[in-house]
């Protein structure tokens, strides 16, 4: 393992991205979080993003005007999140929809399981169709929300119902093309997370690169599972190609709690200074089951969670020496990154110049 065998593959994997993309470098890619009063947006959008806790939720006022927010000063993924209420005409002639629609990445539409749902697959259905002529790249994404308060069996039977009517109302139209992507989803456990993980990585171009540099650490360290974490939000932005389980994310992200409020309370200066999370930011915990749990920094905004077993973790050394080779070409491709960035955003001013403007839907840029 002296040359890293299996990494050399890593560093193709980052000569063969692909920045030719048409993107703004200014205008942040849209998330939309949409659907009727009550179903639950404004809650979704605290929980995972200002870290509320969900029974504090219960006291938020509804929203009577689209909230924009940007998830970028704190996070490593880059993107705007626009909260509409649900009250809102956003067909009116005097709203300019196709101005939102044309540069949104994701449209979250929230429908609340508990209750019912039948004016919500209405507008449900309009939002998606109007949505889809302005711009066909969006992913419709669909959140069956507030589940928590359902049996195991309602959930799927809630779920089916959804999928088989929103589905059929879009071949009555003619609109089959048009693929809705759905989510049992609730603030109280990790679920929202995991949903909105998905969300975000279907925005990220690098994706299937960062998907193939973990697929060679995890095979060439005798590692069972690992995760790129996005460490404010808690979203994994790529996993390998092995399924994901609720129960290992769950612990991947309480893993995660756990070291920075530690870091918060013991690896902060006297005077303050410094950040709980850095390069030297490591944890192992074992579990009950022979199971290591080990996360190490990526970068200041990323984490790498694994899942080791007992005897494979023996050969620790082996796993870091790998983790070295994956970081490094992490780090290769977030340079190639900023220079796009920089080269982008000098063709921008050019254009601005000329009075053209930049127009498609913009990516998350990792």
């Amino acid at each position: 393992m002296g040359n890293c065998p299996g990494f050399v593959a890593l560093w193709d994997c980052v000569r063969v991205l692909d920045f030719s993309d048409p993107f703004s470098t200014e205008v942040k890619p849209r998330i939309l979080l949409m659907g009727l009063r009550r179903s639950g947006k404004s809650s979704i959008q605290k929980v995972v993003f200002h870290k509320m806790s969900p029974n504090e939720t219960l006291f938020l006022e509804s929203t009577n005007k689209i909230c924009r927010e940007d998830v970028s000063n704190s996070s490593f993924v880059n993107f705007q999140i626009w909260d509409f209420p649900g009250q809102i005409d956003f067909f009116d002639p005097t709203f300019d929809y196709e101005m939102i629609f044309r540069g949104t990445g994701a449209l979250i539409f929230v429908i609340d399981s508990q209750d019912d749902y039948m004016e919500a697959l209405a507008r449900l259905h309009l939002t998606v169709t109007r949505a889809y002529k302005v711009n066909t790249d969006i992913n419709f994404e669909v959140f069956i929300h507030k589940v928590d308060g359902l049996s195991d069996d309602h959930k799927i039977e809630t779920q089916r119902d959804i999928h088989q009517r929103a589905n059929d109302d879009l071949a009555d139209a003619g609109l089959e093309k048009i693929h809705l992507s759905f989510y049992l989803t609730s603030i109280y456990d990790h679920s929202i997370f995991e949903a909105f993980s998905k969300v975000v990585q279907k925005l990220i171009p690098q994706l299937p690169t960062l998907e193939n540099l973990l697929n060679i650490f995890i095979s060439n360290s005798g590692i069972e599972k690992a995760f790129l974490f996005d460490v404010v939000s808690k979203i994994y932005i790529a996993t390998d190609s092995t399924p994901v389980d609720m129960q290992t994310y769950e612990l991947c992200c309480d893993m995660i709690d756990v070291v920075i409020d530690i870091s918060c309370i013991y690896g902060l200066k006297e005077d303050g200074a410094g950040t709980p999370y850095d390069k030297e930011s490591t944890a192992i915990i074992k579990l009950n089951n022979t199971t290591v749990l080990y996360l190490k920094e990526v970068t200041k905004f990323l984490a790498l969670v694994c899942f080791v077993r007992e005897e494979s973790f023996e050969r620790k050394g082996l796993i870091d020496y790998n983790f070295h080779c994956f970081r490094k070409a992490i780090h290769e491709v977030f340079e190639v990154r900023m220079k796009v960035v920089k080269s982008r955003k000098v063709q921008n001013r050019l254009q601005k110049k000329k009075g053209a403007t930049p127009n498609g839907t913009p990516r998350v840029l990792l």
